[in-house]
């Protein structure tokens, strides 16, 4: 399974310090150069440079193609990273793409990408029986009070569907 991110989602799952569910959904996750320079170089990220450096399940690729990224970047208004996530995911037939940004997601999805955002994953994670509901719900604060731009109406919506799907199989 090829399971390209963006900064955003890497930084928010690290934020609800469930960055590990990455690995047990998808193994390999992929990310180009300039999300992990997004990551890594910008010091309010210190704490997210140090985990992604030593996970190892993420690994840094490369989009060669400069050209196609500044237009992607100059017609749709996003940045490098969210630019350079689309088309490696895009170029190298991507089973899924990680990002939050509702630009980006418009984007990808008009060029038929597969997309799930940071909640998703976390859903999609209890629902496979890697957090319960107790830990997705303590994720959820967690996001709640790290200021990631996420509506409390969409974390209730995710907290919903868990709470259904925990009821179906018993968890509740």
């Amino acid at each position: 399974m090829i399971v390209v991110s963006d900064t955003t989602p890497l930084i928010t799952l690290i934020k609800a310090g469930q960055l590990n569910v990455l690995h047990k959904l998808f193994g390999e996750i992929l990310i180009p150069a300039a999300v992990h320079k997004e990551l890594t170089a910008n010091e309010n990220y210190f704490e997210e440079a140090e985990q992604i450096n030593k996970s190892d399940f993420i690994r840094v690729v490369f989009v060669e193609d400069r050209k196609t990224v500044s237009i992607i970047q100059r017609a749709a208004g996003l940045d490098v990273g969210e630019s350079e996530a689309i088309l490696y995911a895009e170029n190298n037939n991507a089973d899924l793409l990680l990002m939050d940004e509702a630009r980006g997601r418009r984007v990808a999805m008009s060029m038929g990408l597969e997309i799930i955002g940071s909640i998703g994953i976390l859903v999609s994670a209890c629902k496979k029986g890697y957090l319960s509901i107790n830990e997705a719900k303590e994720a959820f604060n967690k996001i709640r009070k790290s200021n990631r731009h996420i509506s409390n109406s969409l974390i209730q919506d995710a907290l919903d569907i868990i709470a259904g799907s925990a009821f179906v199989h018993g968890e509740n």
